[in-house]
């Protein structure tokens, strides 16, 4: 592929993230940090974006993990209850909603405001969104919302980190055919 249509590729590519979504003006301003003299840059502060969401995400999940095995266990023994027709069973050893574990719903919002603003930095958008709701849910101590939402903001986070390599690369096959990144043409 010749260079000036790997150009207008990255071109469309790039304004197709902004239309979907994935990303906002913020990730324009970071690429404006970039010059001659740190030509990585923008790929450098992504990563570092992609290492830290990688272990806030583990952190999330292990915060809320002990909900998931608990809500997992109750539904499961619900269902043999309800298949072996052994309804008395359920009254007299039921799993109790007093024997939950608490989850720590300030440390679970301190993860989540830390991945919001992490994602807002590089302009990021539906990350940040999934993030804003998440944080509804951790102060209304929801936790099947936080839990529908660690999901989402997993799907969001890694769709665009998928979209960004994928960028990346392009811009690469760019560099290596000896052409430059047109940013001038993002124009919207």
């Amino acid at each position: 592929m010749e260079v000036g249509q790997m150009q207008r590729q990255w071109v469309d590519y790039t304004k197709s993230l902004f239309l979907e979504g994935f990303l906002d003006g913020q990730f324009l301003q970071l690429q404006q940090l970039q010059d001659e003299s740190n030509p990585d840059f923008v790929v450098e502060v992504v990563y570092l974006f992609f290492e830290d969401s990688e272990k806030l995400l583990n952190d999330l999940t292990r915060a809320l993990h002990s909900m998931l095995f608990w809500l997992a266990t109750f539904e499961c023994f619900m269902k043999v209850c309800c298949f072996w027709g052994f309804r008395f069973l359920c009254i007299f050893f039921p799993p109790s909603y007093r024997d939950q574990p608490s989850v720590d719903f300030k440390k679970v919002d301190a993860h989540v405001h830390q991945f919001k603003g992490s994602s807002s930095s590089i302009g990021a958008s539906r990350v940040r969104n999934a993030c804003i709701a998440f944080r509804n849910f951790c102060e209304e101590q929801n936790i099947e919302g936080c839990l529908g939402c660690l999901q989402q903001v997993k799907q969001e986070y890694y769709l665009v980190k998928n979209k960004l390599e994928t960028l990346f690369r392009l811009e690469q096959q760019i560099v290596a055919a000896g052409g430059s990144i047109p940013m001038t043409e993002l124009s919207f």
